[in-house]
């Protein structure tokens, strides 16, 4: 039995008994938002960047959270105290809340709301941080813009799961998504990267998730110097590439060795790779909100 507690409309309760109803229409049809947050030696990192996110999502939902943002930080921050965390990933959630069977959201009389903080080790395996991952393109093409825009992190996550599953099947370690048009958009679970002549090249984010990671990437990227632009990628292009990763706040920055069967580079977790790697573990380590309040020295 766990012995985390999770924020539940308005209070803390043992993870065994945080539950929601079966009319919730986040259970029914993904009607809610959430974002996933890490927090590292005692920091919060980029929270009011992810909580920017959270709310703008919940603003293009048309869903009214029960707490302004400033509230929702605090009780974040109270999440991983309540927990006696330091490192920890962090999720809240905004459901729509409970309605009937039917779609219309002004069923929902009020939002469900859920902080989770727990540990949680970077997504992949540590051996395929120090060896690299295995990615494939999948037949799922991730969602246009014009039908659900991939800036709303939303909780209906099934075009990102089909993409998974496909990935499984194909026995690697994560699904290269591209959009209606060919062009390259994400992972299933995180942003992409590639490397190409010492220039750090990511898709613009019309067309994937706006991650926060993705930002502190091409952010840590400048400060060591290295060029970095937004342009539309080919799979031709990913093929051709010295370098590939992928970044999300799950699995921060992950080497990539080899797609669609082909090795990139040399078939090793390439050097400015590893250098982003570093660089990024540095910031994370420095920067952030402090979940305990520091002690005050008394003159």
């Amino acid at each position: 039995m766990s012995d985390y507690q999770v924020f539940l409309n308005g209070e803390f309760v043992p993870e065994d008994e945080a539950k929601i109803s079966v009319f919730d229409h986040g259970f029914l049809y993904g009607d809610g938002c959430f974002e996933g947050i890490r927090a590292y030696e005692g920091n919060v990192f980029k929270l009011d960047e992810h909580l920017d996110r959270f709310y703008t999502s919940a603003k293009a939902l048309d869903l009214t959270p029960p707490y302004e943002q400033a509230e929702m930080k605090d009780l974040v921050l109270e999440a991983c105290r309540v927990n006696e965390l330091e490192d920890a990933y962090i999720r809240p959630i905004y459901s729509r809340g409970v309605g009937d069977l039917g779609l219309d959201p002004r069923k929902c009389d009020e939002v469900t709301t859920v902080i989770i903080a727990r540990e949680f080790p970077r997504l992949y395996g540590p051996e395929l941080y120090e060896e690299g991952l295995s990615i494939a393109t999948v037949s799922t093409r991730r969602n246009p813009p014009e039908c659900l825009s991939p800036n709303i992190k939303s909780m209906n996550y099934l075009n990102n799961i089909l993409g998974k599953i496909e990935a499984n099947q194909l026995g690697v370690d994560e699904g290269l998504m591209l959009d209606t048009k060919g062009f390259v958009s994400e992972a299933t679970a995180d942003n992409f990267f590639i490397v190409d002549d010492g220039e750090v090249v990511t898709p613009p984010y019309h067309n994937s998730l706006r991650g926060i990671t993705r930002q502190s990437a091409m952010d840590v990227a400048e400060r060591e110097g290295l060029p970095v632009t937004e342009k539309p990628i080919t799979q031709f292009d990913v093929y051709a590439a010295d370098e590939a990763f992928m970044t999300g706040t799950a699995a921060e920055i992950a080497p990539i060795v080899e797609v669609d069967g082909r090795e990139i580079g040399d078939g090793n977790p390439g050097e400015i790779t590893k250098q982003l790697m570093d660089a990024f573990e540095k910031v994370t380590r420095t920067e952030g909100t402090p979940i305990y309040p520091k002690e005050t020295v008394e003159a």
